[in-house]
C-alpha cells in the first residue's frame, strides 16, 4: 500500500440516607407520627435539591480563559467510559465509551447517540489532514483509522521487531500528517496475565505521513495525554504517575529536544498503587494556553507553564476538546459524564484538537 494521506454524584444518595435515618427522622416516626408519604416527600425534595445543587457547578474567574460564575452545563452522565472527545467538521463532538466500544456524537443541541459501535476500543480521536478519523485502539492495541470505511487500516501494531503495544492511550494528529501518540503500557492486573515479554515498555511515538513509526521517548513513567503547540514547535505529554506536564521541543527534522517540566500540577498525591496527579487529557487554546484534565479539575497554564487557575468539575475530568461554533465551547468528559461551558478565547483552529 502507498505511503501517506489521501484523499448524578454519589453522595446525593448519603444525603437521603442521612434524612431518613437521622435521630430526627427516627423521633418523627416514632413520636410524632409523621405520615411515611410525608418522609418520603422530605427525601425527595432533598434529592431534588441535591441534583439541583450538582448541576449548577460553575467556574472560577480566570482571566482570558473563563468569567467568574460561568454554569457547566451536565451534557449526559451513565456513560461506561468516557475519553477523547474531537471536534467533528459537522459541529458535533465525538468521544469514545471505551468500555462498550463504542463512539457517542453529541449535537450542538447536547442531545447524544452513538455514533459507531464496535470500533476495537478506540481510546481517543483524531482527524488526518486529508479527513480520515484516526484512533489508538485497546481490545487489539494499534493505532489506525476507523473511517471512512476505503481508507481504514493499521498504521502501527508492533514495534522493535515484534514488540506490541501495552495500551495505546491518546494522540494528535500535526498539519503535516504526523501521528504523535503515547502508549500508557501494560495494565498489569489485566486477566489474564499479559506477557510483558512481548509488550514494549511505556513510550511516546510519531507516525510519519508516509506512515512509518519512530519512538520518541521512553523514560516516562505513564505517558498519557498528548498535545501540540498552536505552532506545533512544542510537544506536550502529561504524566499519569509525575507531579509536572512534559514537554519536548520539536527540531525541524521531527526530533524531540531534552525533556523539560513544563508545569506543576496541583492534586498530585500518594495512592496504594503509586504516586498519581491524575493528568490525563491536554488541549491548547489560540492562545496557546495548555488545559489539563488532572485530579484537581481542568488546570489551566500559560504558554511558559504559569499556572492561571484550576476549574473543578463535579467528578473528575478525563479529557477534553474545544469544539462548538467559533471553537468557544469547552466540552469535558470523564468518570462516565460529559459537560460542556463557554469560554472566552477560542481552541486553536488549525487542527480538530
Amino acid at each position: 500500500m502507498a505511503g501517506g494521506w489521501h484523499g448524578t454524584c454519589t453522595w446525593i444518595g448519603e444525603s437521603v440516607t442521612e434524612i431518613i435515618t437521622s435521630p430526627l427522622a427516627m423521633k418523627a416516626k416514632t413520636s410524632v407520627k409523621v405520615p411515611v408519604k410525608a418522609l418520603f416527600a422530605v427525601a425527595a425534595a432533598a434529592v431534588a435539591v441535591s441534583a439541583a445543587h450538582a448541576q449548577e457547578a460553575v467556574t472560577p474567574a480566570i482571566a482570558g480563559v473563563v468569567n467568574a460564575g460561568t454554569k457547566i452545563e451536565l451534557i449526559k452522565d451513565g456513560f461506561k467510559g468516557t475519553e477523547g472527545p474531537i471536534a467533528a467538521p459537522d459541529g458535533s463532538v465525538l468521544f469514545t465509551e471505551n468500555q462498550n466500544d463504542t463512539i457517542i456524537r453529541i449535537a450542538p443541541d447536547g442531545s447524544t447517540s452513538v455514533y459507531r459501535s464496535g470500533a476495537n476500543g478506540s481510546n481517543a480521536l483524531a482527524f488526518a489532514p486529508n479527513g480520515d478519523l484516526v484512533s489508538v485502539q485497546t481490545l487489539d492495541a494499534k493505532v489506525g483509522v476507523i473511517q471512512p470505511q476505503g481508507n481504514v487500516r493499521t498504521l502501527a501494531a508492533k514495534v522493535d521487531g515484534g514488540l506490541g503495544f501495552g495500551r495505546p492511550n491518546d494522540l494528535v494528529v500535526d498539519k503535516k500528517g504526523n501521528v504523535y501518540f503515547t502508549d500508557s503500557g501494560v495494565n498489569a492486573n489485566a486477566e489474564p496475565k499479559p506477557d510483558l515479554s512481548k509488550i514494549a515498555k511505556p513510550a511516546v511515538y510519531r507516525i510519519s505521513p508516509e506512515f512509518a513509526i519512530e519512538r520518541l521517548a521512553n523514560d516516562i513513567t505513564r505517558p498519557n495525554g498528548i498535545q501540540l503547540s498552536p505552532d506545533e514547535k512544542v510537544l506536550y505529554v502529561a504524566n499519569t504517575a509525575g507531579e509536572h506536564v512534559l514537554a519536548y521541543d520539536i527540531a525541524a527534522n521531527g526530533k524531540l529536544g531534552a525533556k523539560r517540566e513544563f508545569a506543576r500540577l496541583e492534586g498530585f498525591r500518594q495512592t496504594d498503587n503509586g504516586p498519581t496527579s491524575g493528568a490525563d487529557g491536554l488541549a491548547v487554546d489560540a492562545e496557546g494556553r495548555l488545559y489539563v484534565a488532572s485530579n484537581a479539575g481542568i488546570q489551566v497554564f500559560t504558554a511558559k507553564g504559569e499556572a492561571l487557575g484550576v476549574i473543578a468539575l463535579p467528578k473528575r475530568p478525563q479529557n477534553l476538546a474545544f469544539a462548538g461554533p467559533g471553537k468557544k465551547t469547552l466540552y469535558v468528559v470523564g468518570s462516565g459524564s460529559a459537560w460542556r461551558f463557554p469560554v472566552l478565547t477560542a481552541g486553536y483552529a488549525g487542527r480538530a484538537k
